[in-house]
């Protein structure tokens, strides 16, 4: 359509048909800088960016943490038993298995999409604000991508138009991949506008990902530096843009772009804008109840694990109290006066493994797909709630994560605490605030735990996991089935390399396979 337009502006006389080259010889760069297609790409990179959170690509880098795991016929049966390698870790996790490769192409289209509006406006991002705001969104959106890529399978190609020739296609060390990101964000928080339309990027949103960034570059790297990772998060604290608000509108659909949602992706209950989050997470036994009508049924395909749904005396992490507990978790299945069983359910063959009533991921339950709802949707697959992925509430626990970690733990009680006064409806008990006397390594631990209890289900925990060096030992002894066969390893945190892109992609090699697998 791009090449469409610009070809029937050319041709506008005979004259100017003489005087023009063939539409042949338009350049790709010529037709990503032209402002009207430009824009048009950047709002198709979002729109398929927005791919990667929802459906099963959602759930696919959300279970095998210590936060979340598949639900039991999922872990045992399906697939002949390969869909449960993604939480056992054992020799069925290969990279010839299909979640594998969905998450790797969800996102390599949209790098190289991305990658040519950079290369095309580069030149241009200094000469008018237009280019120069469509520049820096997409290299925001380049950068995230990357990111999330680099966490879910370390080494990674870097699409650069400009460095193509000396970059091919291959594997590039970390230091490179992440140096990579880290540029791309600091041309996004220099270019992107200080306001803009919803799910798309902000200086703010910029600043959050360049100081998460700066956090999760490996140490090895020599990029890891939780200073300038302060830097970013200050500056969005300072901004007094954004606030906490109640817990219980953070995932209220009649409650959209909050003042706490910093970018938020936008979906509703009509194809093709729908998530159909709640299909895939949702309890078989309420949908063998209620079926598509009712709002919290679903296929159990991420629930969470025992020490994420418990509280503190059983051995979880629930204090008395905290309201994002019930918000988070449903652990009441009864619906307009019906209570599902597991008698339909015998055909599983699960023995005691059942867990289609055991608490379920809450936050993305919709009720105007329900029955009773009066709305006629009448199907959970068209959840559609809007998704506050980068949110002020994160921002003041990574800044107090870095204010820790920079010598300043006392200073970082003080975030914490704002957050959990929160969870307390504003009236936190005495006995719940945190101690500014804790030790460097006591906060670490308590906060690796408070991004749980404020995250929980937003798909941070698996890249948490990943930057702070604890994937094997908390989801060894947390995760159901990584915990039951013994198998997961320290290699695991990474998955394998997709064997379709080692066959399509000629710079990638067998033999340059991630370790561990083959």
């Amino acid at each position: 359509m791009g090449v469409a337009g610009i070809s029937a502006m050319m041709f506008t006389s005979c004259s100017d048909f003489l005087d023009e080259k063939p539409t042949g010889s338009i350049s790709e760069e010529q037709i990503f800088s032209d402002p009207e297609y430009a824009e048009s790409n950047l709002l198709s990179c979002y729109r398929q960016w927005r791919e990667c959170f929802k459906d099963r690509y959602l759930w696919e880098v959300m279970v095998g943490t210590d936060e979340i795991q598949s639900g039991a016929l999922q872990a045992l049966k399906e697939d002949g038993g390969r869909r449960g390698s993604l939480d056992r870790y054992d020799a069925m996790l290969t990279s010839e298995l299909s979640y594998i490769k969905d998450t790797w192409d969800c996102r390599y289209l949209k790098v190289g999409e991305s990658a040519k509006l950079i290369n095309a406006l580069k030149s241009k991002k200094d000469e008018d604000e237009l280019s120069g705001k469509i520049y820096g969104e997409a290299n925001f959106i380049r950068a995230g991508l990357c990111m999330e890529l680099t966490q879910i399978f370390g080494r990674i190609p870097i699409i650069d138009m400009e460095r193509q020739e000396e970059l091919t296609y291959a594997r590039q060390p970390l230091n490179v991949v992440w140096g990579f990101i880290i540029d791309d964000l600091k041309e996004a928080v220099r270019y992107c506008p200080e306001s803009n339309d919803p799910q798309r990027a902000t200086v703010y949103a910029a600043n959050m990902l360049l100081g998460y960034a700066y956090m999760a570059a490996p140490e090895e790297t020599g990029l890891r530096d939780f200073e300038e990772a302060a830097k970013c998060f200050k500056a969005i604290i300072d901004s007094q843009k954004f606030r906490l608000v109640e817990y219980y509108d953070l995932f209220d659909y009649n409650v959209k772009n909050s003042a706490e949602a910093i970018f938020e992706w936008q979906f509703n209950t009509t194809w093709p804008d729908n998530n159909c989050i709640q299909f895939q997470i949702g309890s078989r036994a309420a949908a063998n109840m209620g079926q598509d009508g009712c709002f919290f049924a679903g296929y159990d395909h991420a629930v969470p694990s025992a020490w994420a749904y418990s509280d503190v005396e059983d051995g979880g992490i629930w204090e008395d109290g905290d309201i994002r507990r019930d918000e988070s978790l449903r652990y009441d299945f009864e619906w307009f006066g019906q209570v599902p069983d597991l008698s339909s359910l015998a055909w599983e063959g699960l023995g005691d493994d059942h867990d289609e009533l055991l608490p379920h991921i809450k936050k993305y339950e919709d009720f105007r797909t329900d029955i009773h709802s009066g709305m006629g949707v009448n199907n959970m697959w068209n959840s559609g709630k809007n998704i506050p992925w980068l949110r002020y509430a994160n921002v003041l626990l990574l800044y107090a994560e870095c204010l820790n970690e920079t010598g300043h733990t006392s200073e970082a009680v003080d975030y914490v605490n704002e957050v959990r006064k929160r969870a307390w409806e504003n009236n936190i008990p005495a006995d719940k605030q945190w101690n500014k006397g804790m030790s460097k390594d006591q906060f670490f631990e308590a906060l690796m735990t408070e991004r749980v209890r404020e995250l929980f289900g937003e798909r941070w925990r698996r890249f948490d996991l990943v930057r702070t060096g604890k994937f094997l030992e908390y989801v060894k002894a947390r995760n159901k089935w990584a915990n039951r066969y013994g198998t997961i390893q320290e290699f695991n945190k990474y998955w394998p390399i997709p064997q379709f892109e080692i066959d399509q992609n000629d710079d990638i090699l067998g033999t340059d396979q991630n370790e561990g697998y083959r």
